[in-house]
């Protein structure tokens, strides 16, 4: 040890109030105890401890000394904690799961700014569905899930969550780019991509036509996020997503987003939670902030 066993002797003596109780918990001698403290009152010149009939009580200097010695054991624990947080991001391996448009934008770029700060660490990223998300945090084969209207769980620890606005995804040179926000009815005279009935977007975004007395037919349906992008961007067809889903592409200029100026789609909470108390501790914890570093960046 750095620092000598007299600390946790002195340290355990005080809580006991007995030099024989506390030799049984340290498995110590008591007399081996006893002759270090003497050892210790001599040096310092001041009793520690007084001996009474029923144990041994602090002095003032005792009171003294040990608040020295707490305190040097403490940080002494804070800085065994440290080195053994740095020695496990010398190795091992975050894994997120997460559904697949995130996977390829903001997944990845966290993983990216990561691994340039921590090169020994391996991220692994997972796209699935959101039943898939919750199976892996649960099941300890993920240590974060970031997904979109995940099932509240009494087991898993929200990190971030807000309500991320669904809204019209076009091209850049789209006719309807040039407004700051669109008119539900304006959509209508465009191609519309539309999430398949498999996703919980499709019906965020039926119900608010529908609400709206728009009865629409979708141009295309899919369950994938990257082939409503790819439609968006080569087309005049018009997705239905969040600023989030659309990250990447929004940066590259390939897509962009407006909000929907009449009618206000439901509820689209994106979440960054981990099962709790689980999962591979400081590198795992630090990736998390890493990806919420680029929510925040996008949220604005």
């Amino acid at each position: 040890m750095l620092h000598s066993r007299l600390l946790r002797y002195i340290d355990e003596v005080a809580r006991c109030g007995s030099i024989r109780a506390a030799g049984e918990k340290l498995h110590v001698a008591p007399s081996a105890i006893n002759k270090h403290l003497l050892l210790l009152e001599e040096e310092i010149g001041e009793p520690l401890f007084e001996r009474l009939p029923r144990g041994l009580r602090l002095t003032q200097a005792g009171e003294i000394l040990l608040a020295h010695v707490r305190r040097t054991m403490s940080e002494y624990r804070q800085a065994e904690a440290e080195i053994r947080n740095l020695k496990a991001l010398q190795k091992g391996e975050v894994i997120i799961s997460t559904v697949t448009g995130l996977a390829s934008g903001i997944a990845s770029t966290a993983a990216a700014n990561f691994c340039a700060q921590h090169p020994h660490i391996k991220v692994s990223i997972r796209a699935m569905s959101v039943h898939e998300i919750l199976d892996a945090l649960m099941g300890g084969e993920a240590d974060l899930g970031l997904g979109f209207n995940l099932p509240p769980s009494p087991q898993l620890e929200i990190l971030w969550e807000m309500d991320t606005s669904l809204g019209a995804v076009i091209a850049p040179h789209h006719a309807l780019a040039r407004m700051e926000s669109i008119p539900l009815m304006h959509c209508t005279t465009y191609p519309l991509i539309f999430a398949d009935r498999s996703m919980l977007i499709h019906g965020i975004v039926a119900d608010t036509f529908a609400e709206a007395g728009l009865d629409v037919e979708p141009a295309f349906r899919t369950n994938s996020i990257e082939t409503m992008k790819r439609l968006a961007s080569a087309t005049e067809a018009i997705a239905f997503l969040s600023k989030y889903d659309i990250a990447d592409e929004y940066r590259q200029e390939v897509l962009t987003y407006r909000q929907i100026r009449d009618r206000a789609f439901g509820r689209n909470a994106l979440s960054l939670v981990r099962r709790e108390k689980q999962g591979r501790g400081l590198a795992s914890l630090l990736f998390a902030e890493q990806v919420m570093s680029v929510l925040g960046a996008i949220s604005g």
